[in-house]
């Protein structure tokens, strides 16, 4: 009871003020959504880069591939690495890649960086840290794992919150994969349950460098900033950086902040740039030789159909990008258009929620049945956390139907046996359209945490190519069937019984999990 009672002081955080964007949402097709370069780079690809997964097994073994096949670069972000064998089996696969590259003629090329967050990484005895040691030993030039560890807790909170308690302050939550240029951004961690019976969402980018770089720069810049692991399992600084816990706060919550917009404001310049040059080069007046100088350069590169707008919250540090665009996507989506949205935790911040009930668009909201829910089954409190999902369900859907609301923003529940939910995101199918031309794909969940307490990213992707939208729609589609809609009817049932005590601590604690 006392670990809660600590939690006192931060259950009454500022409310964030959103300036919305300068929005063109009234243009034609994808290029409505050219107003997000306003705030990050824009990533213009062919659609033929883009291959959408659909399964635990298949992300599993695409790692694996992946890994092995790595010359350059191997940059891995994640809540934690489990340590089962599946997850043994990862780390067999980065020995051996490295042992390739360190046995190459010269000097290794290949290059291993992961993130991870430090409280959920440093869990019991046997955890990530622990797995990942025998790689820092054996390849000391080579590997660099680094633990996140957010600055809110700290003092007198960091003593007394025990284990797994003191994960709920804040967390490392990027979940991203990339190898040499190829780039997975998914929600799921690297944990047996995501490689086997824990449905999420994973998309493949395939040789797309520049994104690839972004998201380097971007683990490096978060890495830099947090503890670095040693060969002996302690932990320690980078020369001359302020501590997360240790050190001054506000300080250090600035450098944080000017680490990741240098590499977020340098990467849109960049791309602004390039943009630039392939406007000036495809214009009627231009040279026949600078013509043949660009498509020497880009090797006859397609135009492109499809666009990657990355998208970053980490409100520790004062970024709120993913916020403000989903906040204006949600915003300006017009009657008629469809938002098909999915959370594996339905705790939806209070602006997501009024806009859902307040705007024009049909929403269909997809999330865990209470038999699906990772915390099912959990012991002690966490075991509650379940009937807590629920109970802020019904009072959303009454909600809904208090407004009459019913037709327009429809709940679905996620139900498979054997199986867990964890998939998050959405897809934006325009007025009159069959098709998404827009998905949001990533680690945020539209709750509490994801915007105020975690380290947050995903991907804006928006494209023309119909191929390319049909994988997504039949994404959606897939995950869609196995659930049906809830009613009044739903909340009646014995196994969505809230006993009284989870009711009255749900509204206090709903912002930690």
């Amino acid at each position: 009871r006392s670990s809660w009672l600590l939690l006192a002081p931060l259950l009454s955080p500022p409310v964030p003020v959103i300036t919305a964007p300068p929005c063109s949402l009234c243009q034609e097709g994808a290029h409505r959504f050219q107003w997000i370069r306003n705030l990050v780079p824009e990533f213009g690809i062919s659609s033929s880069h883009v291959k959408v997964l659909s399964s635990p097994a298949e992300f599993y073994e695409l790692l694996k591939v992946q890994i092995k096949a790595a010359k350059q670069r191997v940059v891995m972000a994640s809540l934690y690495l489990g340590t089962g064998i599946l997850e043994q089996e990862l780390v067999y696969c980065l020995e051996e890649t490295l042992e390739k590259s360190l046995q190459a003629k010269g000097s290794p090329d290949l290059r291993v960086s992961i993130l991870l967050d430090y409280t959920r990484g440093s869990r019991g005895r046997k955890n990530s840290r622990t797995m990942l040691i025998p790689l820092l030993q054996r390849f000391p030039e080579q590997v660099r794992v680094s633990l996140f560890h957010t600055p809110n807790l700290r003092g007198l909170l960091r003593l007394l919150i025990p284990e797994r308690f003191n994960e709920t302050i804040g967390l490392q939550h990027i979940k991203v994969y990339l190898f040499d240029d190829n780039v997975i951004l998914s929600g799921a961690n690297l944990s047996d349950l995501y490689f086997t019976n824990r449905q999420d969402r994973y998309v493949l980018l395939r040789d797309s460098p520049e994104i690839a770089d972004f998201f380097t720069e971007l683990v490096d810049a978060i890495g830099d900033v947090s503890l670095q692991l040693q060969q002996d399992d302690t932990v320690q600084m980078m020369e001359g950086m302020v501590h997360p816990y240790q050190g001054d706060k506000v300080a250090y919550c600035e450098i944080a902040n000017r680490r990741v917009m240098e590499v977020i404001n340098s990467a849109r310049t960049r791309q602004e740039l390039l943009h630039a040059k392939a406007f000036h080069s495809s214009q009627p007046g231009s040279s026949l030789l600078s013509q043949q100088g660009s498509q020497a350069l880009g090797s006859l590169k397609p135009e492109p159909d499809t666009w990657i707008y990355p998208l970053i919250q980490m409100k520790p540090f004062g970024i709120q990008i993913d916020e403000m665009v989903t906040e204006t996507l949600l915003t300006e989506a017009e009657r008629d258009a469809r938002i098909y949205l999915t959370t594996g935790y339905f705790n939806l911040t209070q602006a997501y929620m009024d806009l859902i009930l307040g705007t024009r668009a049909e929403y269909r909201i997809l999330l865990a049945s209470p038999e699906v829910n990772g915390f099912f089954g959990a012991k002690g409190v966490a075991g509650a956390i379940p009937a807590a999902y629920v109970y802020i369900e019904h009072q959303f859907f009454s909600e809904v139907c208090c407004l009459q609301q019913q037709e327009r923003v429809q709940l679905q529940e996620y139900s498979r046996a054997g199986w867990t939910f964890h998939a998050k995101g959405l897809w934006l199918y325009l007025a009159g359209s069959d098709l998404p031309c827009l998905t949001l794909i990533g680690s945020p969940n539209f709750g509490y945490r994801s915007v105020h307490r975690d380290l947050e990213a995903q991907v804006a992707i928006v494209t023309e190519n119909r191929a390319l939208q049909q994988q997504l729609h039949q994404e959606q589609e897939q995950l869609y069937l196995c659930s049906g809609v809830v009613s009044t009817s739903t909340f009646e049932q014995p196994s969505r019984y809230v006993k009284l005590w989870v009711k009255l601590v749900t509204p206090l604690i709903k912002n930690f999990f």
